[in-house]
């Protein structure tokens, strides 16, 4: 793990994204200042601006002068580091447009960390300093609900990796993208003794591979650009998961040879999946010629745009729409919002859509505990269509995938993108005495809606 020291001088030049360099002031680059150091074990969070990450023994730390009076000298043969592999992988990672990285800083990942104080300027991504890795991930799935785009993280060799697994599956499960990155040192000729062992592997992803969506451990440069773009192109590509890029400690620390040769993939974004017209237009004709029809929306919408078109697709059927709560999916005030009502609009349902489902097995059925009774929650009758990615990506090991359920019409595709085309299907499908009908639910909705939001009251006084 590493000590952090900062230095007055560099942190005008980090606010402003420019490369910060000791040489300035003391004649001597960033890198050999930082090279003067022993390592020594043990972690403190970034200093208060952050700007420039060292290992230092705890004595060197205590007694240092402010770096800006302090003069260092070089140990002979001592190396000059410029421009290493870490800049350059700065570079990379700027061009996914992260805000962040969470991190509880590591020597496995210290060069990283610095190069994305100083030279990224602590911008895009700004490291924000965590005390424990499980909360740096936590930090990164919450973000990445609330914000709609992944974050960062930086891990530190296996113990970190070991920590952030617990909030990696949290992440995964929840099918939230997360760009995590993790220091590890690989040539064991060149690993330091004591710690920098035990905190090295040979295979740094197999510890949580079953529960991210892709790992890679890059050999060169290039490898890393390309793997890190393709990595955070799989986290954002539904279903959305963690992805997980492994940066070797020589990688990182050593300087760049060929950076003529280096090229930096641009980021193309994969267009989302739309359902197929064919199987919406059927889907469009169950729902419209349905008697009491429900959607139930549990990871549907990852945006605003999201959430209007379900709202849009609802108003189009007048059919009463179960939020359960993976995402934000309808707003809770609206006429058709009826969560609470979720078992007795499923008892009754005739035609039940499922809009990214996490367990469509449960909506229907139940199994008691702790003496395993099977019930049944809906008509045996009951027609069920399901959209969804669930489907594309799936795992042995980790049961998270939920008990098998048949579904009538299980239709492959993102919700989003899916809604737009299945609500102009519903219109099409719509005739006049259909229509009649459909708005004739109105006012019993509201009604109902004016009911559970009252019921909701007074159990909260309660």
């Amino acid at each position: 793990m590493n000590k952090n020291v900062e230095s007055t001088a560099d942190q005008g030049a980090a606010r402003e994204g420019a490369v910060a360099s000791i040489e300035n002031s003391n004649g001597l680059d960033r890198r050999a200042f930082l090279k003067t150091a022993v390592a020594a074990a043990g972690a403190t969070a970034v200093a208060a601006a952050g700007q420039v990450a060292a290992d230092v023994d705890s004595k060197a730390a205590t007694n240092a002068a402010p770096v800006e009076h302090a003069k260092p000298k070089l140990p002979p043969g001592q190396r000059t580091i410029p421009r290493p592999g870490s800049d350059f992988m700065v570079d990379v990672i700027k061009t996914l447009n992260l805000d962040y990285v969470a991190s509880n800083p590591g020597s496995s990942f210290r060069s990283l960390h610095e190069s994305t104080v100083n030279y990224g300027g602590n911008k895009k991504p700004e490291f924000i300093t965590c005390m424990h890795e499980e909360s740096s991930v936590a930090l990164a799935h919450g973000y990445a609900k609330a914000a709609g785009k992944p974050m960062a993280v930086y891990a530190h060799g296996t113990v970190g990796l070991q920590h952030a697994a617990m909030a990696i599956y949290n992440a995964w499960c929840d099918r939230v993208p997360i760009a995590i990155f993790a220091g590890n040192g690989i040539d064991a000729n060149k690993r330091r003794p004591g710690t920098e062992w035990s905190h090295s592997v040979q295979d740094a992803g197999a510890i949580v591979r079953d529960f991210v969506k892709w790992d890679d451990m890059p050999g060169s440069l290039q490898h890393f650009a390309e793997s890190t773009i393709r990595a955070y192109k799989l986290a954002t590509t539904a279903p959305m998961e963690p992805t997980l890029i492994v940066a070797d400690i020589d990688l990182q620390e050593d300087p760049i040879e060929d950076e003529a040769a280096l090229r930096i993939p641009k980021l193309v974004h994969t267009i989302p999946a739309q359902g197929d017209a064919g199987a919406l237009a059927e889907a469009a004709k169950l729902l419209v010629n349905a008697r009491s029809p429900v959607i139930l929306a549990d990871r549907a919408a990852r945006t605003q745009e999201g959430i209007k078109r379900l709202v849009e697709l609802a108003e189009a059927l007048n059919v009463p729409v179960v939020d359960l709560g993976g995402r934000m999916n309808f707003p809770s005030r609206h006429y058709l919002c009826h969560s609470d009502a979720r078992r007795e609009l499923v008892r009754d349902a005739d035609v039940v859509l499922l809009l990214e489902v996490y367990d469509p097995w449960g909506q229907f059925n139940s199994v008691g505990d702790p003496h395993k009774e099977y019930r049944r929650l809906a008509r045996a009758d009951v027609k069920i269509i399901s959209i969804s990615m669930s489907d594309v990506y799936i795992r042995s090991n980790y049961q998270d995938f939920q008990r098998f359920m048949p579904v009538d019409l299980p239709i492959v595709g993102d919700v989003e993108a899916t809604l737009p085309v299945l609500t102009e299907a519903v219109k099409r499908a719509t005739t006049p005495d259909r229509k009649t009908v459909i708005e004739a639910r109105m006012s019993k909705l509201r009604e109902t809606q004016i009911k559970l939001i009252e019921k909701a009251k007074e159990e909260a006084a309660i």
